[in-house]
């Protein structure tokens, strides 16, 4: 990932600092002032951050007073997140409490009085810094005043020349007008090949309208060759060169010198009457598109014809020798119909008038963009922004997001979606994740995540007053949680814990986690036995036990013999003190339980009877258990599953071939078997 540009680093924080809800924080504490100050101070550092960004280029040392400012930024960001978290803690302590704990806290280091002491102390200090940064800065002579130049990375973006054209809306005039360009002489056409540039914002729609004209009927028999060379960001004369002979000829030829591909480009153009589309052109440097342009028009005939597509109106001033062509952005009449058609199939739309009201509000916010239009025309992304809630009032959050992730993912916007028995990993796309982040910043996001953080020593005292919290991912060096008043959090919907290498013994006070619905125990290798508290947890629908060297599972858990759990994951693995799995494992959900995997279980002989009784078990995997011999009677019985997997359990494997194993009964109904040793 690119390092953060200065400009971006100042504007964060001073976005935080200006903020009505931080002001009003600033007020309670009494340090409005001393804050203002501070503001003050990088206000004057931003007014000539775009310039410094700029001439780091060719002195080091701004490069290093550049550095120091955004360590300075960073410093700050860090202190008023401190107010921020005291401002909480505040709020939770007026909740109630005992007088005592009132009194305790009064004397604390988190009173009133001794926190603003502090905070001023620690606000001069970055001051200070700021000022001392500030100063500095009068000696690389830096302009003031200009504007922010956003920091945007544009990947190798890669364009062709088909398009769809019942796809494209509202270009019929922009088409008709460039058509009219391209088959009548233009002035001065005799001495050199006509360029039009095409300008417009990203997503408007210039790759679009090239597409349209390069399949135009009239254009496609008017010229003998036509060329489409997408040119992006990186300006290589040479695949160039490359890129423009293949689509003339279709010829390979990254093995040429430069020569070699001089003689072939004009070889591809000599006399013919030619139509050249170069698309997405960033660069303004003159000298290689003159260049470039010797090299297209030396061996194309009269009547040839260049499209140049570009953002910027520099690039449209060097390359183009005919007036531009500005394209406007779409009407709201053709935004709306672009949306309906991407949104709905034809004439579905009729039956859905709710959606399509939402849909003509969304519409005037894209501004005539197309990208914008598409990119918001997936009903999904509605639903991802709370313009449509769950019809559902008792599902939980954390179900509908899952669903949403599924369905971004079925239309493209999430790519590689890996899923196991409790979580979702994914990549995304940079817009999406843009758009992810702007979404997200304001949010209050209740999760603490620790994990793989193995130098805490303990959880704070304190978390039991988180008492909103929904998610807890955690990695600690303590014995035993007991205490620790992870029971008081009713809100949480997920626990994780990872890597707590000297756990050993759990908290009991698990009756309170009646929400809690995915936890999790991975790598804590000194854990001897799990809470008699699981049997509380009525909500749970997720849990996953693995690579606990320690841990045996032959504790006592009475369940009172009830069939009434809601347990729906279970993975089991790494468990090498395991022979055979205790009923109670289940927590009485063996009508409920959909996906069981049971993996590493070096020294596992033997599956139960009671897995007869898993009557809604629809996925099995069992891997890595090389002392597992057979399967238990009664697996015919489970008519629901519809896939099994058995990987590396030479005994089991062998016993589970098809018609041949011994096993093989029990398993020949389940439609997808997979079997690999």
């Amino acid at each position: 990932m690119a390092e953060a540009l200065a400009v971006e680093v100042a504007a964060t924080v001073l976005v935080k600092l200006s903020s009505a809800a931080f002001q009003e924080i600033c007020s309670m504490w009494g340090v409005r002032d001393e804050v203002e100050k501070l503001n003050e101070t990088l206000m004057v550092i931003q007014a000539v951050l775009v310039d410094a960004e700029e001439q780091q280029l060719h002195n080091r040392e701004i490069t290093f007073w550049l550095r120091k400012f955004k360590g300075a930024c960073y410093h700050v960001e860090d202190l008023l997140d401190e107010v921020e978290i005291e401002a909480l803690r505040k709020k939770v302590l007026e909740r109630g409490g005992s007088t005592r704990r009132k009194v305790r806290h009064f004397f604390s280091s988190s009173n009133p009085l001794a926190f603003r002491f502090r905070i001023v102390q620690k606000i001069k200090e970055a001051k200070e810094m700021l000022d001392e940064i500030a100063i500095n800065k009068s000696k690389f002579h830096l302009l003031e005043g200009r504007p922010p130049v956003k920091n945007v990375v544009h990947g190798q973006r890669e364009t062709y020349s088909f398009v769809k054209t019942s796809d494209v809306i509202g270009r019929d005039e922009d088409k008709k007008n460039i058509v009219h360009f391209l088959m009548n002489p233009t002035d001065g056409e005799g001495e050199d090949v006509p360029v039009l540039p095409i300008v417009g914002i990203g997503g408007v729609g210039k790759t679009a309208l090239a597409q349209l004209v390069f399949n135009d009927e009239r254009v496609v028999k008017h010229f003998e060759s036509r060329i489409w060379v997408c040119v992006a960001e990186v300006f290589d004369i040479k695949q160039l060169m490359i890129k423009t002979i293949k689509s003339a000829t279709g010829m390979k030829c990254t093995d040429m010198n430069k020569e070699e591909l001089h003689k072939a480009l004009h070889d591809c153009l000599n006399d013919k009457r030619c139509f050249i589309v170069l698309d997405d052109v960033w660069s303004e440097d003159k000298r290689l598109w003159n260049e470039l342009k010797d090299l297209l028009c030396g061996g194309a005939a009269q009547g040839s014809k260049i499209i140049v597509t570009t953002r910027s109106h520099k690039v449209a001033a060097i390359t183009g020798t005919v007036s531009h062509y500005d394209l406007e952005h779409l009407s709201g009449e053709n935004c709306l119909s672009l949306f309906l058609k991407l949104a709905f199939k034809e004439g579905e739309e009729k039956q859905h008038k709710n959606l399509v009201r939402i849909g003509e509000e969304i519409v005037p916010k894209c501004e005539g963009v197309a990208l914008a239009v598409e990119t918001l025309g997936l009903i999904s992304m509605w639903m991802a922004n709370g313009l449509l809630q769950s019809s559902n009032t008792s599902e939980e959050p954390e179900d509908i997001g899952n669903r949403y992730i599924h369905e971004l993912w079925s239309r493209s916007f999430f790519q590689q979606l890996i899923g196991n028995v409790f979580q979702f990993k994914f990549k995304m796309h940079d817009l999406v994740h843009d758009l992810a982040l702007s979404v997200a910043q304001n949010e209050s996001l209740e999760t603490l995540y620790f994990m793989g953080c193995k130098g805490i020593e303990e959880l704070p005292k304190d978390i039991r007053c988180m008492i909103s919290l929904r998610a807890l991912y955690i990695t600690i060096k303590q014995t035993s949680l007991q205490g620790n008043g992870i029971g008081c959090l009713t809100s949480l919907r997920i626990l994780v814990l990872s890597e707590c290498e000297n756990l050993k013994y759990f908290f009991e006070d698990m009756q309170s986690l009646t929400a809690l619905r995915t936890f999790v125990i991975m790598k804590c290798k000194n854990l001897i036995s799990l809470p008699q508290g699981l049997k509380y947890l009525t909500a749970l629908e997720t849990l996953a036990i693995f690579d606990c060297e320690k841990l045996d599972l032959c504790m006592e858990l009475e369940l009172g013999g009830k069939e009434d759990g809601s347990l729906r994951k279970l993975f089991i693995g790494g468990l090498p003190k395991v022979e055979s799995l205790p009923q109670w494992i289940v927590l009485g959900s063996t009508k409920t339980l959909q996906e069981l995997w049971i993996v590493e279980m070096k020294n596992l002989l033997m599956l139960p009877t009671w897995f007869q009784n898993l009557t809604s078990l629809q996925k099995l995997v069992i891997g890595d258990c090389p002392k597992l011999a057979y399967l238990p009677e009664g697996m015919q019985h489970l008519t629901a599953l519809k896939e099994l997997t058995i990987v590396e359990c030479p005994l089991l494997g062998e016993r589970c071939m098809e018609e041949t194993g011994e096993d093989w009964p029990k398993i020949a109904h389940v439609p997808h078997i997979n079997l690999i040793n």
